[in-house]
């Protein structure tokens, strides 16, 4: 029956990548393997399941963090960043790109939606950069990169759904991710300041802008402080002990509100927008959850979940080596799988694994999710790409892909640190802690 869950594994994968629905797929697999096997009794334990799952208290900061990421995509703050920010380092070789950095990281600390952020910036930015003599490459990397950010950087969808599933305190998850999330960042900018220094051509500085200086530290302070003071309320109350994650998202969701406000964007036509997107997104990620709990129910009750413990086990180099499988396997699988999936498909089986050999499950976690943000840059089937493309028809595929390699290679280097390194994630939750 063992070697039957695994099949039941790759059944499902190849359904996946034939097109069908993600839940429903995982929920017809299960129903027919768990009937086969088990019995139609054995379902009787998933509504119990199911209830676990729609009473989870931390998941409710799922729709509160996406409510407040669509109310500041549609408040203008990118708009005003991307401007100023612009006007702050065009002057500078590379200073474009680096300004699109800067204001992708502080989009995912605040909204952390990473369609809106590549949409967004690849409609603003991307044609001025084109039109200043940016290389085509080099600006849709920069911008698929930056618009990714918002994975890892806090407060990211992608560790609250870890943090279920794996089993670890959300706001541990946090604060282990800040300083990878800030490493990222601090590359790319690196990586951009070495190829406009060797390569000009490719990243010209912008000499035609002029602009009063104290004009423009009136516009800096104006864009930068009210996102800034967003974040400290969001992630300065979880990181101070002074909230959770789902009540901080709560705090969010009304400082993104009070933001539009500000912008005067704030009406019932982009309120309702935002309403019926929240709806949209969190009822396909809570659709797939269902129909993994499901998955996981029949997997584990047909004991794949020991046939993976005596692989793993019977395996030389013990942790090291399932460590270096498992980061492999979840990375191979971005090529092909949305992180949604690989994290309620793969990752519940894969993690039990890792605490029984002895890894520390928070590390192993942000290990997880820095490996999931790549899944975004991936081609084929990576899901910024797809954003880019469709927002600047005109940028060739060849283009973006040769633009992509550099900032993948990045993150693969930082994701090789931070596993060499656990106290790069670890080392501010223990210090909080």
């Amino acid at each position: 029956m063992e070697v039957w869950a695994l099949v039941m594994f790759a059944v499902l994968f190849v359904l996946l990548l034939a097109g069908f629905p993600v839940a429903f797929t995982l929920g017809a697999v299960a129903l027919a393997f768990g009937s086969t096997f088990l019995g139609l009794d054995f379902f009787d334990l998933l509504p119990l399941r199911i209830w676990g799952i729609m009473t989870n208290f931390t998941l409710l900061a799922v729709p509160l963090f996406i409510f407040m990421g669509v109310i500041l995509e549609k408040s203008g703050l990118a708009e005003e960043l991307l401007e100023t920010m612009g006007r702050l380092f065009g002057r500078v070789r590379g200073g474009l790109a680096i300004s699109v950095v800067l204001v992708g990281a502080l989009l995912a600390a605040t909204t952390g939606v990473v369609g809106a952020s590549v949409v967004t910036m690849a409609v603003i930015a991307l044609p001025v950069m084109l039109k200043h003599g940016y290389a085509p490459s080099l600006a849709g990397g920069t911008i698929a990169a930056s618009g990714t950010l918002g994975q890892i950087i806090p407060p990211s969808i992608i560790l609250i759904l870890l943090g279920d599933v794996i089993g670890v305190p959300v706001g541990q998850l946090f604060m282990g991710a800040a300083i990878p999330g800030m490493m990222l960042v601090f590359s790319y900018i690196l990586y951009i300041t070495f190829v406009s220094w060797r390569h000009p051509e490719l990243a010209p500085a912008i000499s035609a802008i002029t602009y009063d200086d104290s004009e423009l530290g009136f516009k800096v302070l104006k864009s930068l402080l009210p996102p800034l003071f967003l974040v400290l309320a969001v992630l300065g109350s979880i990181f101070l002990g002074i909230a959770s994650p789902t009540e901080s998202a709560a705090v969010g969701a009304l400082g993104a509100m009070l933001l539009a406000a500000s912008h005067h964007k704030l009406n019932l036509v982009n309120l309702n927008e935002a309403m019926q997107q929240t709806t949209r997104l969190t009822s396909m990620v809570f659709l797939i959850l269902i129909g993994a709990t499901a998955f996981g129910l029949v997997f584990v009750g047909m004991g794949g979940d020991h046939l993976i413990f005596e692989i793993f086990d019977e395996l030389p180099g013990g942790k090291w080596t399932f460590l270096i499988l498992s980061m492999l396997l979840i990375f191979l699988l971005g090529f092909f799988l949305d992180f949604i999936e690989i994290c309620f498909i793969v990752v519940p089986i894969i993690a039990p694994v890792a605490i029984h050999l002895g890894l520390d499950p928070l590390w192993f976690a942000l290990l997880i999710a820095l490996n999931l943000q790549t899944s975004f840059l991936t081609p084929p089937f990576g899901f910024s790409l797809f954003y880019l493309k469709a927002s600047a028809p005109d940028l060739k595929l060849q283009e973006i892909y040769k633009g992509i390699i550099p900032f993948i290679i990045i993150q693969v280097v930082i994701l090789g640190l931070v596993i060499t390194f656990p106290g790069l994630t670890l080392w501010l939750p223990n210090l909080m802690g």
